[in-house]
């Protein structure tokens, strides 16, 4: 679910301005799963502009303390998430940790790294929700620790089936920035993109690991 219509519509336009989000319906994209997307999503782009991240920083972070109060700490979701994550704590004046995909397999092996003890509670940044599943790894790391997670916030959400499901399923709450069908009016609404375009866009996100762009 995205914070409000007006935060969604704004976030993707400063994401296409920056090109954290690249559109492109003829060349497309191969992701590291294989499939070929007409969209490729790098939110990490967004450290390099301080008038970007301020305002991604301030929206989360205000967000975080309306919905939820101040939690103990602030999670991030390595790699991606732990820059703007951090932002966000030192917004908020909280302390910040951030969890790894896996466990090291040297020196204390961790997998949460920061200080936390269990009881506390915790909101969950992350940069980029695709499937959900590395995101909802980070949860489980963070529940199976003793950790209270509120819930996650994250800047964008290609707002797959699959995405929703697993996050039921795990009863976890997500909020984002921006999604994919309110960068698609964004793209549309300042011509970076085509009527034709959109459609394309459109279909590939209905069925992602099968959309062919030569159909």
């Amino acid at each position: 679910m995205i914070f409000n219509k007006d935060t969604a519509k704004r976030t993707a336009e400063v994401l296409l301005q920056i090109n954290a989000i690249k559109l492109n319906a003829k060349t497309p994209f191969t992701w590291a799963s294989g499939w070929k997307s007409p969209i490729y999503c790098d939110n990490r782009v967004i450290l390099s502009f301080p008038a970007t991240r301020n305002y991604v920083r301030e929206e989360m972070a205000n967000y975080i303390e309306k919905e939820y109060g101040k939690p103990d700490v602030i999670a991030g979701v390595a790699t991606g998430a732990i820059g703007i994550g951090m932002l966000v704590a030192e917004y908020l004046n909280l302390p910040f940790i951030y969890v790894r995909p896996t466990a090291k397999g040297h020196g204390r092996k961790n997998q949460i790294e920061g200080f936390i003890e269990a009881g506390q509670n915790v909101v969950v940044i992350e940069d980029l929700i695709s499937t959900g599943q590395s995101s909802l790894n980070a949860v489980t790391a963070l529940k199976d620790a003793g950790i209270t997670v509120k819930g996650m916030v994250a800047i964008f959400t290609y707002d797959f089936e699959i995405a929703k499901e697993n996050f039921q399923k795990h009863n976890i709450r997500l909020n984002t920035l921006s999604d994919y069908n309110n960068l698609l009016e964004q793209a549309l609404d300042t011509n970076y993109i085509t009527a034709k375009e959109s459609q394309t866009l459109s279909e590939w996100n209905t069925n992602p690991s099968e959309w062919n762009p030569h159909n």
